[in-house]
């Protein structure tokens, strides 16, 4: 039996949310976790609703004195490589809450994975999250989906 080794997103503090999406890996695609994570969450990839979605959420998150996220939030800030793949790290910290982000890719197994770890500080945070917890994981499913289709080609 071996041991679980559990994503670089859950090394900072324990979540007051937390979740994975898995994918198949294609065939073809890269190994590479930082190009994932890039692919995964930039702009120019996103599904067209997620592009919207997150609009929204610059314009309103400013009503319940949340600031709006700065281009550079879904920017990689550590990367870990082993054989098979590795995992990347987005960090990004705010007053209302402290976000990880782990993409992790095993060729081995086939797999890429997105590990997600939240922690609410405040009421701010707790509100802000309360519609994001109920989209998140589409959203997540939906942007690592469309990365997959845009790194096997």
């Amino acid at each position: 039996m071996t041991q679980a080794r559990w994503s670089l997103a859950m090394r900072d503090f324990p979540p007051d949310y937390a979740d994975v999406t898995i994918i198949r890996l294609p065939t073809g695609a890269p190994t590479d976790p930082g190009t994932w994570a890039t692919t995964t969450f930039s702009p120019r990839t996103a599904p067209a609703w997620v592009r919207v979605a997150l609009g929204l959420r610059q314009l309103l998150v400013p009503l319940i004195g949340v600031p709006r996220a700065p281009r550079e939030t879904f920017a990689v800030d550590e990367v870990v490589a082993e054989p098979a793949g590795g995992e990347a790290l987005i960090v990004a910290d705010d007053r209302h809450l402290d976000f990880r982000c782990g993409v992790a890719v095993d060729a081995t197994a086939g797999l890429v994975a997105v590990t997600t770890n939240v922690r609410l500080h405040n009421r701010r945070g707790r509100l802000y999250f309360l519609p994001v917890r109920a989209l998140h994981p589409v959203v997540v499913r939906s942007m690592l989906k469309r990365a997959a289709r845009v790194l096997a080609a």
